[in-house]
């Protein structure tokens, strides 16, 4: 039953992931890939609220291995530093992985303090 979970979370995932990096490159001209660092924040977020809430497993499955899992990105945060590096810009290359290294363990520990603190 897990893995139907894990296939429902990741459905809504993955397209909001998509949907979310466009909504952002429309509204931004930058070369920096601010779509793919807001994902992975709002995914560290929601991770970090499932583990500070502490969570059933069935719902774990569904949002924190589902959702989460391809809501955020790592092969899209690599692939983008690769090509900011590629385009002469490896300074914005280097920000960008520093970025995403602070921004996602900063809305991790968000997540789980928040959830700490509504539980109670």
């Amino acid at each position: 039953m897990n893995w139907l979970l894990v296939a429902v979370g990741a459905a809504v995932g993955a397209p909001l992931r998509y949907l979310t990096d466009r909504a952002v490159r429309s509204r931004l001209d930058s070369p920096f890939p601010w779509g793919t660092l807001a994902v992975n924040a709002a995914g560290c977020l929601l991770l970090g609220a499932l583990a500070g809430a502490a969570v059933s497993s069935r719902a774990y499955a569904l949002l924190g291995t589902g959702l989460s899992g391809a809501l955020t990105t790592y092969s899209t945060l690599s692939y983008e530093t690769l090509r900011l590096a590629e385009c002469g810009r490896r300074a914005l290359a280097v920000v960008n992985v520093v970025a995403s290294v602070l921004v996602g363990t900063g809305a991790l520990m968000a997540g789980a303090e928040l959830a700490e603190r509504l539980a109670g």
